[in-house]
């Protein structure tokens, strides 16, 4: 948690700093786009990860506990993985309308 604490302050220090490069000459423009969708990208893909393995889990236990449903318990848990890796696609595709959309 300590760790997981530092690098959020370094983060927003990193956030906070950016309004000081912001007077220049007009160099070079920073696509802002392209990295917001990173991070979204990032962030769907943390929490399909989360959620397979939390699905995965249960059906493990479920299994465990009942070998006779195994399956339905197994139709069940590939729906419901292909329905959370479709969540991940959708984001991958928005973040490149976004990125490539002018």
């Amino acid at each position: 948690m300590r760790i997981l604490s530092k690098v959020f302050m370094v983060l927003s220090g990193l956030c906070f700093a950016s309004p000081a490069f912001a007077q220049g000459d007009g160099g070079s423009a920073t696509n802002w786009v392209a990295v917001g969708a990173g991070f979204a990208m990032a962030i769907a893909a943390a929490g399909c990860a989360l959620g397979q393995g939390r699905a995965t889990a249960s059906a493990t236990e479920g299994i465990a506990r009942n070998p006779s449903a195994k399956a339905g318990i197994q139709t069940a848990l590939i729906i419901g993985l292909a329905l959370i890796e479709s969540l991940a696609l959708y984001t991958l595709v928005i973040c490149f309308i976004n990125i490539f959309r002018k």
